[in-house]
């Protein structure tokens, strides 16, 4: 049953509209969140992509990989999804693929950075 359980996980798909973002730092446990189009030409969104590529270089395949711990990501997301939306309710949320819980109304502090010095 455990088995059934990971490939119906492995088989969500990002929803119309979003990407699919795979997230973690080595050793960590990955995690894959469906992140809205309209968050990538974010300069933040573009932050984690330039590490992205310093980490893993530009021909990178498969999906997109950002060497980042997940917590900090989801706040990173949050502060896009303030910044591009405010406080609307319509707003394209991020959504955890493997868990299947969208992230939003969250209350996290301030982003404190999930980039190397």
């Amino acid at each position: 049953m455990h088995g059934k359980h990971q490939q119906q996980q492995m088989a969500a798909a990002a929803p119309k509209g979003c990407v699919t973002v795979r997230v973690g730092l080595e050793g960590e446990e990955q995690r894959r969140f469906a992140v809205p189009l309209g968050h990538l030409k974010h300069p933040l969104f573009g932050a984690l992509l330039e590490e992205a590529e310093r980490e893993y270089g530009f021909r990178h395949q498969g999906a997109i990989a950002i060497p980042c711990r997940v917590d900090r990501f989801v706040q990173v997301e949050h502060l896009i999804g303030q910044d591009l939306h405010g406080t609307s309710s319509c707003a394209q949320h991020l959504v955890d693929l493997d868990s299947g819980a969208a992230h939003h109304h969250l209350h996290l502090p301030r982003f404190v950075g999930c980039f190397r010095a």
